[in-house]
C-alpha cells in the first residue's frame, strides 16, 4: 500500500538529492532535504483538505486531478513561480532570470539580495495573513489552549487580521527596512516594503475570494443534487446523476487547484527564506509537491484524515514563524538551517503531541470499557 502510493515520490526523491549533489555537492544535498521537509510539512494541512474534498469526486475526476493537477502543482506553482517571482523583483525577463541564474551565479545573487526585502514584504504579509486567520478562527480542537482560546474570541472582531497584519507591515518598513541588506551595503527600502507588502496582502485576499468563490459554487452544486435526489424518490423518476455528478466535479476540481496554489505560496515564498538558488528551490519545492500527492492519495484511501490533530496546528505555527524571519531577514542576514529547523522542530512538537493525545483517549477509553465490565459482572 505504502509503496504503491509513495513509488513515484521516492523515485522523483532520489533522483533530486542525487541531482543536488552533482548540482552543489552536500550543502545543496541539504539544502533540497530541507526544502522537501518543509513543503511536505507546510502542505500537510492542504493534504487533509484535498483529501476531503477529493473523497467525493468519482475516479475519473481523481485521475484528472492527480495527473493534470501534479504537472499544475509541480511544474506551474514550484518551478515557474518562483523564476517569475525572481523576474518581476528583479525586473529581468524571465528566460533572462533563468539564463543569468544558471550562467553567471554572482550577478544573479546580487540582483536576488538587493530585490529580497521586496520578496520578504510580500511573502511575509501573504504567510501573516494565513497564520493570523488561523489562529483568530475558533476551532473544536485546540493545541495550545492557553493561547488558542484568548486569540479565538478577539477573532470575532472584523478585519482583525488585516489590521494586524497592516500594522506589523508598517513598523517593518520604518524599522528593519530603513537599513535593509543590500550587496552594496544597507540602503532604506521603507517604500519598496510598503508597496511590496500591500501587494502581499492584495494577492492573498484574491486567492482567498477566488476559494471561497469555488467552494460556494461547489456547495450550490451539492445542494442541487440533493434536492434532485429527493424530487427523484418522490416522482420515482430517474435523475441525471452523470451531469450533476459532472459540475459538481469540475467545481471541486477548479476550488482543488486554487486551494493548492494557495497553499503553494506558502512553500515557494517560505523557500526564499532558506535559499536563492532556483534550481535547489525547485528541486527541494518538487519533491515535497509529490509527497504531498502522495499524501492526498493516501489519506483518501485509509480513510483517516484526523488521526494526529494538532499537525494542522504546527504546520500553521511553522507558517507564522517564517513570516515573521522573512521580515526580520530584511536587514538581518539567517541561516537557512535555522528557517528549516524551526519549521521541522514546530512540525515534529505538533505531531508528538497529537500521538500523547491518541495514547491519552486510548487510555481513557480502555478504563471506561473496563469499569463497563466491572459494573455488568458485579450485577449493577
Amino acid at each position: 500500500m505504502v509503496l504503491k502510493t509513495f513509488g513515484w515520490s521516492f523515485a522523483v526523491t532520489a533522483l533530486g538529492l542525487v541531482a543536488a549533489v552533482f548540482y552543489g555537492g552536500w550543502t545543496a544535498f541539504g539544502i533540497v532535504a530541507i526544502l522537501s521537509i518543509l513543503e511536505i510539512s507546510l502542505s500537510f494541512d492542504n493534504a487533509v483538505v484535498n483529501a476531503g474534498i477529493l473523497k467525493k469526486m468519482n475516479a475519473f475526476w481523481q485521475r484528472i486531478f492527480l495527473t493534470i493537477g501534479i504537472l499544475i502543482a509541480v511544474f506551474g506553482m514550484r518551478l515557474i513561480f518562483p523564476v517569475v517571482i525572481v523576474a518581476v523583483s528583479a525586473q529581468l525577463g524571465p528566460i533572462e532570470a533563468v539564463d543569468l541564474a544558471l550562467t553567471d551565479k554572482e550577478r544573479y545573487q546580487e540582483l536576488v539580495t538587493d530585490a529580497h526585502p521586496a520578496i520578504a514584504a510580500f511573502g511575509g504579509m501573504f504567510l501573516l495573513m494565513i497564520f493570523l486567520d488561523f489562529i483568530f478562527e475558533d476551532r473544536e480542537i485546540k493545541w495550545l489552549t492557553w493561547l488558542e482560546r484568548p486569540l479565538a474570541k478577539l477573532g470575532k472582531v472584523d478585519m482583525l487580521s488585516v489590521c494586524i497584519a497592516l500594522i506589523v507591515l508598517l513598523v517593518t518598513s520604518m524599522t528593519f527596512a530603513t537599513h535593509a541588506h543590500l550587496h552594496a551595503g544597507p540602503a532604506d527600502k521603507s517604500a519598496t516594503v510598503l508597496l511590496s507588502g500591500v501587494a502581499g496582502l492584495i494577492t492573498y485576499m484574491i486567492v482567498g475570494g477566488l476559494s471561497g468563490f469555488f467552494e460556494d459554487k461547489l456547495e450550490e452544486e451539492e445542494e442541487r443534487e440533493h434536492e434532485a435526489e429527493e424530487e427523484a424518490k418522490r416522482t420515482g423518476k430517474p435523475k441525471s446523476a452523470v451531469l450533476l455528478a459532472g459540475k459538481a466535479a469540475f467545481f471541486m476540481f477548479l476550488y482543488l487547484e486554487v486551494l493548492d496554489a494557495s497553499f503553494s505560496f506558502d512553500g515557494v515564498i517560505g523557500a526564499f527564506a532558506i535559499t536563492n538558488d532556483i534550481v535547489l528551490m525547485a528541486l527541494g519545492l518538487g519533491i515535497g509537491a509529490m509527497y504531498v500527492r502522495s499524501l492526498t492519495v493516501y489519506l483518501v484511501r485509509q480513510g483517516t484524515l484526523d488521526e494526529y490533530v494538532y499537525l494542522e496546528h504546527g504546520a500553521h505555527y511553522a507558517i507564522g514563524a517564517l513570516a515573521v524571519l522573512l521580515l526580520v531577514t530584511i536587514q538581518y542576514e539567517i541561516h537557512e538551517v535555522i528557517t528549516g529547523s524551526i519549521g521541522v522542530a514546530l512540525i515534529a512538537w505538533s505531531f508528538w503531541s497529537s500521538v500523547r493525545r491518541n495514547r491519552a483517549l486510548a487510555a481513557a477509553e480502555g478504563k471506561a470499557g473496563s469499569d463497563e465490565k466491572t459494573e455488568v459482572s458485579s450485577g449493577v
